[in-house]
């Protein structure tokens, strides 16, 4: 085994495969969730396609006390992978205080017990949402951070910012910040997946749903945005992909090669897919028709944004592999699983 790393949110979305890629690589992974969003039966799921079962806590990281038992109890841990975040851009511009209690919080009980057990490497999950509404397209990691758009996008600005101020205040460890990009499919195995609590905050898990049959129909948020057709632009990354990039940006500061004590990476494909054409997509790669509505704008959406992943492609030698086609089919077979399990 190459060491311990914690994964904060390790049962959620993308927690889940990235804990998946860390055992793959020869991690041992212990995970903390509070299962607000997510489902305990994800461990069984990461257990039966890497067969290791990983260490599972569930707890709320804005307990730092509890925190500290996990330290204490999992001795020798090397790095963290903090996902232990709301995510829903909607739902923050509702429950601002929610968002910037749960995402801050976590963030400063985790970078305060670093120092005192020893951990020497942080990658935290981050947004394209810091960019705003760039001026120039494809955005890259010298675009300016614009005004945000919703209290979510604040949080990632603001978390970063911390974590920029306290590195560099002479704090032993590095850290690393992904700025994602839209992160969809699923595991190929169909074991994990993005299961949502309730109703899809995410437009894909929506699409799923409502070609399922579970949701009436699917509203797509404006057509007379500034694209080819009216639909918003977003750049659609494979969640096995960004899940790899973890891995790569551990290794990388416990191997001592960064180049910086913060480095910042966007993770995408550096191609823009508009709602309408993702819909159109999905239906091409499964054969099954999906029934929307337009609707008016949504507060907080951004008109466009799409990546240039040239820094992440060269520094870390990371590239995002899979077909939109391949990614759309998967996130369809986790749907079917889930029927299958009576789920939903």
């Amino acid at each position: 085994m190459k060491g311990k790393i914690l994964v904060t949110g390790g049962a959620g979305y993308i927690g889940s495969h990235t804990a998946v890629e860390l055992q793959n690589a020869g991690y041992e992974v212990v995970i903390i969730d509070n299962l607000s969003n997510s489902n305990a039966g994800v461990i069984d799921g990461i257990e039966k396609i890497t067969g290791i079962r990983p260490v599972f806590v569930e707890m709320d990281v804005q307990d730092k006390e509890a925190l500290r038992k996990v330290f204490e109890e999992n001795k020798g841990i090397k790095g963290i992978i903090n996902f232990a975040a709301s995510k829903a851009v909607g739902e923050s511009v509702q429950k601002p205080l929610l968002y910037y209690r749960n995402n801050l919080v976590t963030l400063l009980n985790l970078m305060d017990l670093m120092p005192e057990y020893g951990v020497e490497a942080l990658v935290f999950s981050s947004s394209c949402t810091v960019y705003g509404q760039p001026d120039v397209l494809p955005v890259d990691e010298q675009a300016p951070i614009k005004p945000a758009l919703s209290p979510y996008g604040n949080t990632k600005q603001i978390c970063e910012e911390i974590i920029k101020d306290a590195v560099y205040s002479g704090v032993p460890y590095k850290s690393i910040i992904l700025r994602y990009f839209n992160p969809v499919g699923a595991h190929p195995s169909a074991e994990i997946g993005e299961l949502p609590l309730g109703v899809p905050q995410n437009l894909l898990p929506y699409v799923t749903q409502t070609a399922m049959g579970i949701r009436q129909e699917l509203s797509v948020y404006g057509d007379d945005y500034d694209t080819p057709d009216g639909s918003c632009i977003r750049d659609y990354i494979n969640i096995v992909d960004l899940a790899k990039a973890h891995v790569i940006a551990v290794n990388r500061m416990i191997a001592g090669q960064s180049k910086d004590n913060v480095e910042v990476f966007n993770l995408g494909t550096g191609r823009g897919v508009s709602v309408l054409e993702l819909i159109n997509t999905f239906e091409k790669a499964t054969g099954v028709k999906v029934k929307y509505k337009i609707v008016g704008r949504r507060e907080g959406d951004i008109e466009k944004v799409w990546a240039n992943p040239a820094h992440a492609n060269k520094e870390l030698g990371w590239i995002a592999e899979e077909s939109l086609e391949d990614t759309l089919a998967s996130a369809w077979k986790w749907q079917q699983k889930l029927r299958e399990r009576g789920i939903m």
